[in-house]
């Protein structure tokens, strides 16, 4: 299977807003959500421009930004200006590296502010208009959905206990090996080695605590009353737990900032975090500068993660700490149904199919106050009264998304094939819809070549157009089938 390096050049082409990528299809433009935050009213103006001048869809990618497809024709001036109009530019020098990934369900701490200051604070530096367009934020809320996904990740301190770390070997001293890779790493001492696909990551304190290891739990108290409680999906422990948070005395330094999935003992509090995650984004780039590697991600420089946090707790002058090791894979469940929040409120949770969304769901959605694309390529509904939340499930679900859990669609993404790709060998998105049954085991990713745009970071089945047919790839398997064989394979292979 193709390593990110084996697909990269020296040129950061990553597409944005204003510098469109030029598919098949006509022009893309990807416009960056900042922990997939966005409104109904800007919902409204991205479709409003995708009937305009695209296909007339919104496309979701995995790190929650939108991407308009088949600009064909529409003006760069207007469409700068739409943009902008809608609050969906706030920087044309910064935009491509507005990219920071959260966990979607709003909880205890609650994430979006800390998004919003990142954001505008990433914005406010001009040296980081120069960061790569594929290096990326996440801030997680302590339910470690994002937390190895990511370059740099703020994490809630607790949340990172000796249950929520793989198996990976003690190394002695402040770096790690040149062995290390941005898939996979052991973490020497007080470093972390990039085994993910991203380079920063931050979390709050409390949210990381033991409990987060454990499956969801049903939410105890007044957030669920008796005639609600039946309707509301249970959510991880830590988002309602009445715990202290990340800036209690008790806990001084609430928030763990890892580094390419690895935690090597950084420790912050709650108001140096955003300002740690800045300084982690400067020592990359010094650390980029002094090897002279045009890298994109934490992982493609030697002893990355190792090497950024060193520098990184040198600028906060502040130690680093026992090492943990690399963070476990994350057991990931998708947003879907009405979903309790703290403070006795609900969400309402959709998987869009593939996706891709438009016409009657996306005039649903331009209606609401708030929205949260996920990096699952779903769509969640906040801060909602338990009804309203049971209400909006209902229009989601009539408009065509899916809003009960063992859909056919769960786990199953694929990029964009043909017609959108000129490099695609099948129309992947067709062939995927014809062969997905209900089902659930692994995540299933279609690609229409080797390239495998969009590929989930963790395991995974993929299935790949050769020209002839598919080849799927999962744990233990790698076998060929024609396209109107394959979704027996494809089933087989997730309950791998």
């Amino acid at each position: 299977m193709p390593t990110p390096e084996s697909r990269r050049s020296d040129v950061d082409a990553c597409p944005g807003a204003l510098r469109l990528h030029a598919a098949a299809d006509g022009p893309l433009a990807r416009v960056r959500l900042p922990g997939g935050l966005l409104t109904g009213a800007q919902a409204g103006a991205l479709r409003t421009l995708a009937e305009r001048w695209g296909d007339g869809h919104l496309e979701f990618t995995s790190r929650g930004n939108v991407q308009l497809r088949a600009l064909t024709g529409a003006p760069a001036a207007a469409l700068t200006a739409a943009l902008a109009g809608a609050g969906l530019l706030p920087s044309e020098t910064h935009e491509t590296v507005r990219n920071i990934a959260a966990s979607p369900l709003p909880a205890a701490p609650d994430v979006r502010p800390v998004v919003r200051a990142l954001d505008a604070a990433l914005c406010d530096d001009r040296r980081l208009a120069g960061l790569p367009g594929r290096f990326l934020f996440a801030v997680d809320s302590g339910a470690l959905d994002v937390a190895t996904t990511a370059d740099v990740t703020a994490v809630p301190g607790p949340a990172l206990s000796p249950a929520t770390t793989a198996d990976a070997a003690a190394v002695p001293g402040p770096a790690l090996s040149p062995a290390t890779t941005a898939d996979a790493a052991a973490v020497p001492g007080p470093a972390l080695s990039p085994a993910t696909t991203a380079d920063v990551t931050a979390v709050p304190g409390p949210a990381l605590s033991p409990a987060t290891t454990a499956d969801v739990t049903a939410v105890p108290g007044p957030a669920l009353s008796p005639a609600t409680a039946a309707d509301v999906a249970a959510v991880p422990r830590p988002a309602l737990s009445p715990g202290a948070g990340p800036t209690s005395p008790a806990d001084p330094f609430g928030f763990a900032v890892v580094f390419g999935g690895f935690d090597l003992g950084l420790r912050v509090p709650a108001d140096r975090l955003v300002a740690a995650l800045i300084a982690a984004a400067h020592a990359f780039l010094d650390e980029r500068a002094a090897q002279q590697r045009p890298a994109w991600r934490i992982g493609e420089l030697d002893d990355g993660p190792a090497r950024v946090a060193a520098r990184t707790a040198a600028a906060l002058g502040r130690p680093l700490g026992p090492a943990a090791g690399r963070l476990a894979p994350p057991r990931v469940r998708e947003p879907i149904g009405v979903l309790a929040q703290p403070g006795g409120l609900a969400a309402a949770g959709a998987s869009v199919p593939l996706g891709r969304l438009g016409g009657v769901p996306l005039e649903v959605l331009a209606s609401a106050d708030h929205l949260v694309v996920t990096p699952w390529r779903g769509i969640v509904v906040p801060d909602l009264p338990p009804p309203a939340a049971r209400s909006w499930l209902s229009a989601l679900g009539e408009a065509g998304l899916v809003v009960t859990a063992g859909s056919r669609w769960s786990g199953v993404s694929a990029c964009a094939g043909r017609p959108g790709c000129a490099k695609s060998l099948a129309d992947v998105r067709a062939d995927a819809g014809a062969a997905t049954t209900p089902g659930t085991g692994l995540p299933v990713h279609w690609v229409g070549c080797a390239r495998g745009c969009g590929s989930p970071s963790g395991p995974h089945v993929r299935v790949e157009a050769t020209g002839s047919g598919y080849r799927v790839t999962a744990p233990g398997l790698v076998a060929d089938a024609p396209a109107g064989e394959v979704g027996g394979l494809v089933a087989a292979a997730r309950r791998s």
